[in-house]
């Protein structure tokens, strides 16, 4: 009964679990947040007439095709959920009863919640810069890399930053577009070497990239189960560990060539 609710935040999670304890909720306070499916941005594209990537001191290419980060919709720290809210995010499948302190961090106002996140996003964008250009063999120096997305905070949009790098600058010698025309989606933070972390919500991340048209959807390895759960219909899960086999199974599935699915 998401009308009863004030507030949302467009949250990228990192490492959530998916817990509602139902029996809690009967004889206490509801320290739960309710998420659901939310925006998605093609890093390819542009972010209130920005685009999203943009790069200096290296050649650039057209691209084609979309790279779409994907986010959730979770209720405001400060924000009441009562028994009613709980059991109807249970059992729909389009929304998800997640524990408050497992999404924010605790004692935090709203305030210092978005600041939070957009320091991690920050810190994300460095980390996506960094790893894309140490995969290229680019020179940080010489190649300077801004990254530019309104209104979303958190980490686990990393990895498709590091993508939309890779693609933008044609480094890895293949040629052609990384999404070989189509609409990929997926999520996943990644570090400076290219590792590439698991994240929260990704059952209503893959409903928000089919929503708005993808046909792939890149996972952290280690949550294929939990992506495979509510998987929607002509979504087509492809596991992740690293950025160089990221890049790989988007190459192989380019040529037509055998790809790991979940």
């Amino acid at each position: 009964m998401l009308s009863s609710l004030t507030r949302t935040y467009a949250v990228l999670l990192s490492s959530v679990p998916v817990v509602a304890l139902l029996a809690v909720a009967a004889f206490a306070p509801l320290p739960f947040v309710i998420a659901q499916p939310g925006t998605t941005a093609n890093v390819l594209g542009e972010s209130d007439g920005t685009p999203v990537i943009s790069i200096t001191g290296a050649p650039v290419r057209k691209t084609a095709g979309a790279l779409r980060m994907t986010t959730i919709l979770a209720t405001g720290p400060s924000t009441d959920v009562d028994a009613g809210d709980v059991v109807d995010g249970w059992f729909r499948e389009d929304r998800a009863v997640l524990p408050r302190e497992s999404v924010y961090p605790s004692g935090k106002s709203d305030q210092e919640v978005e600041k939070v996140n957009l320091r991690a996003m920050e810190e994300s964008q460095h980390d996506a810069t960094r790893a894309a250009l140490a995969y290229l063999g680019e020179d940080p120096a010489k190649v300077k890399v801004d990254l530019s997305l309104a209104d979303v905070g958190g980490p686990s949009a990393g990895l498709l930053f590091s993508l939309g790098i890779i693609d933008k600058l044609d480094g890895d010698g293949a040629g052609g577009d990384l999404t070989g025309g189509r609409n990929i989606a997926g999520t996943g933070t990644i570090t400076p070497g290219g590792e590439v972390g698991e994240v929260g919500g990704v059952s209503l991340k893959t409903q928000a990239a089919r929503r708005d048209g993808a046909s792939v959807f890149l996972v952290p390895k280690g949550e294929c189960s939990d992506a495979r759960a509510e998987l929607p219909e002509g979504l087509r899960l492809i596991p992740v560990t690293t950025l160089k086999g990221a890049v790989e199974s988007l190459r192989a599935l380019e040529r037509g060539s055998g790809v790991p699915s979940c």
